[in-house]
């Protein structure tokens, strides 16, 4: 980080990273695809969250694969325009964009669970931690086969992957707090997962 001296050259980029990784992050792929495609209002269909998981249950899995690209997406978009200005803008940028999909403005500060774009982020800060956080995905799915265990899971794994593969302490510090704002999102699925009720992949709620 700058020390005092330099901060007020580069506080504007820094908060040029946030601001513009928020809105971009606050965009709803979700909301907007299945409109699109006529679908209506993925807000008023299954868990009414606005992510993929939820436009899979409309039965459309191209669709549910279109909105995790875009959202995983719209995170490493942000972060690999603010490398351009340095890693701590980066990292900066990153916490932006998951930010806004949490909170996004343009839905009155109610968005999705931050899983893709979060796993987006992380691909452009490092792609192999990005690969472990999936893998871990991965093998929590295809053994308990419970999709929110695995996306905690993958949460959990991967600032401990970041200080294995690089020691890189405010790396680590971010990716702890994305994980934990993804796990604060998942309240409810954590108290149906302590009793015993939250869905399996493939069965219905």
């Amino acid at each position: 980080m700058p020390d005092p001296i330099s901060w007020s050259h580069v506080a504007p980029y820094y908060l040029i990273a946030f601001f513009s990784s928020y809105l971009l992050g606050s965009v709803p792929f979700g909301l907007v695809i299945t409109r699109v495609f006529g679908l209506g209002d993925i807000r008023k269909i299954g868990s009414g969250n606005i992510g993929a998981t939820n436009v899979l249950r409309t039965g459309r899995k191209g669709l549910a694969l279109l909105t995790l690209i875009c959202d995983s997406g719209k995170g490493a978009v942000a972060v690999m325009i603010a490398f351009l200005w340095g890693p701590d803008t980066a990292l900066i940028a990153a916490l932006g964009a998951v930010l806004g999909h949490l909170f996004p403005i343009w839905l009155k500060f109610k968005g999705g669970k931050g899983v893709a774009t979060t796993l987006g982020v992380v691909f452009a800060l490092s792609w192999q931690v990005g690969i472990i956080a999936c893998l871990t995905w991965f093998v929590t799915a295809l053994t308990l086969r419970i999709s929110s265990l695995s996306a905690l899971m993958a949460m959990f794994a991967t600032p401990i992957a970041v200080w294995f593969l690089h020691k890189d302490l405010q790396m680590v510090e971010l990716t702890a707090l994305l994980a934990i704002l993804v796990w604060v999102r998942h309240h409810e699925n954590i108290r149906r997962l302590i009793k015993g009720e939250e869905p399996k992949i493939g069965k219905k709620k």
